[in-house]
């Protein structure tokens, strides 16, 4: 099976996972490392917004996933002072839900929809009204005598998040007013993460091996605090809470983690798309019976 240290989806965190990924998350983006050029827009927007004493833009956040865009949602909703109402795509099954969190938002306040692709076709269709003047209708009663009533709603900001950009219609793409891709972290930014991450932990960790783990955590954030808090449990155990080079090298051993961040099944399928296909290409399917696993896994 996958290594589980090397998720980087939200979906499937236990509770205490979500608790630990909270409180590491920076609140403002002066504390935010990496994508510099997205950080640096964003400040710009954001304080014309409240110059004007506007709601900013609808935003939309697409990249892989867990390269903060959860994070900056919310960093946007403590720059500009507001509430964040958040929720996700696949919870809105019907029109009258998303009019449910639309009634209820404050002036200026933002709506965070994560997995922004995966809402239903009329529900997208429900919002474009919304984001672009501000108002709903909806319908009362059913047959004969079913009406139309138009509400207005506050200003609002919608931030969307999406790791399949592509999969957006060109009509919802169009509604959103800033559009930032976020890229994969070096090193140097990844290691900067972790050592802040283990402050915040009360954990002591050498630069050596802050930088180790930095190296195999494929560029992501959450695999960089995911198996920082791996490691963390070897030290904690065998190193008296010290984390050095010798228990990172240690620790991500026993995790099947290698130097470039790949797990067991990870080289399974890298090893069975050289040998048994001779580099590809080859189908998914293909693959998985190959290495024994579900296509969807």
């Amino acid at each position: 099976m996958p290594n589980p240290n090397l998720n980087s989806d939200n979906e499937g965190l236990s509770p205490v996972e979500k608790e630990f990924e909270n409180a590491i998350r920076p609140a403002a983006l002066d504390d935010f490392s990496g994508q510099p050029q997205l950080i640096e827009n964003l400040l710009i927007f954001i304080k014309a917004a409240k110059i004007r004493g506007e709601a900013l833009d609808h935003t939309l956040f697409h990249g892989p996933p867990g390269l903060g865009k959860t994070t900056l949602s919310r960093i946007v909703a403590n720059e500009l002072g507001v509430n964040i109402k958040e929720t996700s795509g696949p919870v809105i099954e019907k029109p009258g839900d998303l009019a449910g969190l639309l009634t209820n938002l404050q002036p200026n306040d933002v709506l965070f929809i994560d997995e922004i692709h995966r809402l239903s076709t009329v529900v997208e269709e429900y919002l474009y009204a919304a984001m672009e003047d501000y108002r709903i209708d909806i319908m009362i009663d059913s047959g004969p005598n079913a009406r139309s009533i138009q509400i207005n709603l506050n200003p609002f900001t919608l931030v969307g998040a999406t790791t399949r950009s592509g999969l957006l219609t060109a009509p919802l793409l169009s509604r959103f007013g800033i559009k930032s891709r976020l890229e994969y972290y070096n090193s140097e930014t990844l290691k900067k993460i972790i050592e802040r991450s283990a402050g915040i932990l009360n954990t002591s960790i050498s630069s050596d091996a802050a930088g180790e783990i930095s190296r195999r955590s494929r560029g992501t954030p959450r695999i960089a605090n995911g198996l920082l808090r791996r490691v963390r449990d070897f030290a904690q155990v065998l190193n008296d809470s010290i984390i050095d080079i010798g228990i990172t090298q240690h620790a991500l051993k026993a995790l099947n983690v290698d130097e470039h961040g790949l797990d067991e099944m990870d080289n399974r399928i890298l090893a069975a798309i050289i040998e048994k296909f001779k580099g590809g290409p080859v189908g998914l399917t293909t693959i998985a019976t190959a290495v024994g696993e579900e296509a969807g896994t």
